[in-house]
């Protein structure tokens, strides 16, 4: 008779240096208002119609730009469940740019 377990998932791992923290704000800040800040400054810009239009179209390529670092940094076994952008952001720099805060 086969079981059907939940394997044990790893935790989102917890940055302890100023360098580490400072790099997961600023991508978490990039992955939350880049979609906003590039329809609002194509509206100011240009025209209300084409900073929805840049707007959409930047919806579309931040939830491409957020699977990819998803993808990336989190375990396979993992992916399955959701993570909020701060969730990304730290796996992301822990993975890719702090090898010293994931050993500990």
């Amino acid at each position: 008779m086969k079981n059907d377990y939940i394997d044990m998932i790893k935790p989102t791992p917890k940055l302890h240096s100023k360098k580490c923290k400072i790099l997961a704000f600023a991508l978490r800040m990039f992955l939350q208002y880049a979609t906003l800040l590039s329809g609002l400054l194509a509206w100011i810009a240009y025209d209300y119609f084409i900073g929805g239009a840049v707007l959409l179209l930047a919806f579309i390529v931040m939830g491409i730009v957020r699977s990819k670092l998803r993808n990336s940094s989190i375990p396979a076994t993992q992916r399955e469940y959701q993570y909020n952008d701060k969730g990304i952001a730290d796996w992301y720099a822990s993975t890719h740019f702090c090898y010293d805060d994931a050993q500990e």
